[in-house]
């Protein structure tokens, strides 16, 4: 199993959230933990394009990791 790195601040807010019940933390954390999530696909995609053996893979890799970074098709190779 991979360890994940957050941020100082996201984990502040977990610990509060859980330790002190401050239930207003939870949108902070939830938009913490989307944008981690988000940012650990993205790596994924890259790393698979890059590392695929098969020209396919590497293909729909590179465009879905294009699509999700909203970078148009006229800019694309």
């Amino acid at each position: 199993m991979k360890n994940v790195q957050i941020s100082e601040e996201l984990f502040v807010a977990i610990m509060r959230y859980f330790m002190l019940e401050q239930g207003e933390l939870l949108p902070k954390i939830k938009q913490g933990l989307e944008k981690k999530l988000d940012a650990m696909v993205m790596r994924e995609l890259y790393t698979k394009y890059k590392t695929a053996l098969m020209e396919e893979e590497k293909e729909k890799a590179r465009k879905e990791y294009l699509d999700r970074r909203g970078v148009p098709e006229r800019f694309r190779w």
